[in-house]
């Protein structure tokens, strides 16, 4: 099975999930009352990388988001891009931003959405900080991304 088709069922399988009645966390997910988060695949950390490791491996993940998006663009359309930085901005002035933006905005820059069965489907490429890991990463989610 491709990396892709990897990550297809792991989207196929947050679909298919109930949201749980409250907060729930562990090493590759992230569920609350209306939403999923999930880490479709992790990076190593760079703490004594050097910037073309860090470049390098960028590229690679923007690539398997690229590729992500065209197959799940053949199954429902093309995405809305949503960006983020209107969520940062308002959670860094304690202002509300309802979950699980709130968490995403915090290292993921855009997410590429798409409405499905009444529920929304995002995936998007973050870093928390330099010396962090690159996720890539798919949500889950009821409700308004705005």
């Amino acid at each position: 099975m491709t990396d892709i088709a990897r990550h297809l069922a792991a989207i196929d399988e947050l679909r298919a999930r109930p949201f749980p009645d409250r907060p729930v966390s562990g090493p590759l997910l992230e569920s609350g009352p209306g939403f999923h988060i999930a880490d479709l695949r992790v990076s190593e950390d760079f703490w004594d990388a050097d910037l073309a490791r860090v470049a390098e491996v960028d590229e690679e993940f923007d690539a398997e988001l690229r590729c992500l998006i065209q197959a799940l663009s053949r199954r429902w359309g093309e995405p809305e891009a949503v960006d983020l930085t209107d969520h940062l901005e308002r959670s860094a002035l304690h202002e509300p931003v309802p979950p699980p933006l709130d968490s995403l905005c915090s290292y993921v820059g855009r997410l590429h959405a798409w409405r499905v069965d009444g529920r929304w489907v995002a995936v998007g490429v973050g870093q928390g900080d330099r010396e962090l890991p690159i996720q890539l990463v798919a949500a889950i989610g009821e409700g308004d991304m705005r």
